[in-house]
């Protein structure tokens, strides 16, 4: 299994220039090798390989020896960067993509990180809250936490004021895979982050909508100075600290609920497998959609539930809303209804929740003991939508916290009730 471990480090004013410098000329090598790789193209009309980087390269460097500061293996990835670009370029043509995403000039404020893909001596934890890397020097990193596996590639990063180690490494897990008895679906929404077909649902906070108004303002302070100005750098970086921010605080709040999730009753989750860019074309929806974070979360889960011995199985999201989840009936359902009545047999569901049980079903239909046949509602004549009673059955527990306290968790700054 692979793992990122990212941790602080604090290079004092000297490597901070070296660090920034090394940024610049990665950059510049990058768009270098893109310029070289399109004249070529369009001279021989072939595709590009590493053999052609490799050459490239090489010019570049006989050309201007500058490029040379840059760790070999460090020009390394950056070829292999742009040739993942080119393929996926490729790839998405092949797809019949609308757009397919030719690679793109990098300017300095896209191009934030270098990377060492090699643990052979380039870097090193010298000693405890010590690391060495080639071409920088000797700094404090502050490892909170202890380093599993083996080693394999170290990035460092910039984030506005802030400088990151990233390492990655390969640990090689056994565990036993636990017995599926207690599946759940999960419905990923804008009207609550997630539904569960247990009836449980779970709010997440709107980070990014609470700092609206903060960012429209600095947005106008960079749209009316001059470009290429100090003044119109530091609105930048101020709007870049509140990007920030509200990232750290979605990614808080995502990693403590997959962590709540995967440490409590449940043994396997059944999401949808949403086509989120299809998705953000919807220009009213796309901000919300964003700021909603589903494929960072299904991320999250996927690799706390693969470390526990659980499984995330994705299904056809398809009239997922639409469906009877009692007795398999099909209608339309708007957007503004949020209650599911179903003109067949009757019954009268929260939407979400009737949602989710569908995506459950279609990776559970059969089994005894899951929710797939709706025992979670009670059953309520047609046009009386007043009365809607959410039953538990003996077979359904209620959510724990990790620690096995029932009732409530704090996560990412709210609390969650059940």
């Amino acid at each position: 299994m692979e793992r990122a471990y990212k941790f602080r480090i604090y290079p004092n004013l000297t490597k901070q220039e070296r660090i920034d410098e090394l940024l610049i000329l990665a950059q510049q090598f990058y768009n270098r090798l893109l310029e070289k790789s399109i004249e070529s193209y369009k001279s021989e009309k072939t595709k590009i390989s590493m053999a052609q980087l490799n050459r490239f390269a090489k010019e570049i460097i006989q050309e201007e020896g500058k490029y040379l500061k840059l760790y070999s293996q460090t020009r390394l990835d950056i070829k292999f960067r742009l040739l993942r670009a080119y393929q996926n370029f490729f790839r998405r043509i092949k797809e019949g993509k609308e757009k397919a995403g030719f690679p793109r000039f990098k300017s300095r404020d896209r191009y934030r990180s270098i990377t060492y893909p090699q643990d052979n001596g380039s870097f090193s934890i010298i000693r405890k809250g010590k690391l060495r890397v080639s071409r920088i020097g000797t700094m404090p990193i502050k490892l909170h936490r202890k380093i599993e596996g083996m080693i394999k590639t170290l990035a460092i990063k910039r984030e506005v004021r802030s400088y990151y180690a990233i390492f990655v490494t390969i640990n090689e897990i056994k565990r036993s895979e636990v017995k599926d008895t207690n599946p759940v679906g999960m419905d990923l929404g804008l009207n609550s982050f997630i539904a569960l077909s247990d009836g449980t649902k779970i709010q997440k906070p709107k980070f990014m909508q609470e700092k609206r108004k903060r960012i429209t303002r600095w947005q106008r302070i960079i749209a009316r100075r001059k470009k290429g100005s100090k003044r119109r750098e530091k609105a930048k970086e101020r709007l870049q600290i509140i990007y920030e921010h509200s990232t750290n605080q979605s990614n808080d709040f995502l990693y403590k609920l997959s962590h709540m999730l995967v440490n409590s009753v449940y043994t396997s989750f059944v999401v949808d497998d949403l086509h989120i860019q299809n998705m953000l074309k919807d220009h009213k929806l796309a901000g919300s959609i964003q700021d909603a974070s589903w494929n960072r979360f299904i991320q999250l889960l996927s690799y706390k539930a693969e470390s526990a011995g659980l499984r995330v199985v994705k299904v056809d999201p398809r009239n997922t809303s639409k469906i009877c989840s009692n007795c398999g009936n099909v209608q339309d359902m708007p957007l503004p209804e949020r209650t599911y009545i179903c003109n067949r047999c009757g019954i009268s569901i929260d939407r979400d929740i009737n949602a989710s049980i569908n995506i459950l079903n279609r990776a559970t239909l059969g089994q005894r003991g899951s929710h797939a046949q709706g025992d979670i509602c009670q059953y309520v004549p047609t046009g009386d939508a007043s009365s809607v009673e959410e039953l538990r059955t003996d077979k359904t527990r209620p959510l724990k916290s990790c620690r096995g306290s029932p009732q409530a968790l704090f996560v990412g700054g709210c609390h969650l009730n059940w």
